[in-house]
């Protein structure tokens, strides 16, 4: 477990960063994506965190069928973790050069603890693919329709989101039983604005 330095300023929680790559068209198993996550490091201060990523690259440097992963300590960037098993996620899909601006507002946001849902918030992630790049924030309790929302909103007010952007919201249920789609679609949001 690591701890802020001396004079440090403490976050909340303890975060790790986290990398992923995997060869686009081949299908991962539960196995295999475990043993591609990549632990970057953990850290506990403010001070800490600057020190990893003015030393990261930017996502929007990355390649193709690329993740970066900041969760909370302890918790895998994995659906099956127990802290995130009956959660899910907000996704939000964008053309390509958005996002490294998007998830570094979207990480400042969830380490300064912007979203007001106490510990519901498990980790984000930000997912370079060739046609577009991709967003999400994981939460705990998928049920939680109150939280959810709130997570919803927060998150459209810190990327300063377009009025019609589309937000999708899928249970991590869904993803481990075969991938099916439960959306809940935001009408006043639309991937056609990050896209144009």
């Amino acid at each position: 477990m690591v701890v802020p330095g001396a004079g440090e300023h403490p976050l909340q929680y303890n975060y790790t960063f986290w990398y992923s790559r995997r060869t686009p068209g081949r299908p991962a198993s539960t196995q295999s994506y475990e043993q591609n996550i990549k632990q970057i490091g953990s850290f506990a201060s403010v001070e800490q965190f600057w020190r990893f990523y003015s030393h990261m690259i930017r996502p929007g440097d990355l390649t193709g069928h690329s993740d970066f992963h900041l969760f909370k300590e302890g918790i895998k960037p994995m659906w099956e973790d127990d802290a995130n098993k009956m959660g899910g996620k907000w996704i939000i899909r964008l053309r390509k050069g958005l996002a490294s601006r998007c998830w570094e507002n979207l990480i400042l946001a969830m380490l300064g603890e912007q979203f007001m849902v106490g510990e519901e918030i498990c980790g984000a992630v930000v997912s370079v693919r060739f046609q577009e790049d991709i967003i999400s924030i994981w939460n705990k309790t998928a049920s939680d329709q109150a939280t959810t929302a709130r997570i919803r909103d927060t998150l459209r007010r810190v990327l300063n989101l377009p009025p019609n952007t589309i937000m999708e919201y899928k249970t991590h249920t869904d993803s481990i039983n075969g991938g099916k789609k439960r959306l809940v679609l935001c009408p006043w949001l639309s991937f056609v604005a990050l896209n144009a």
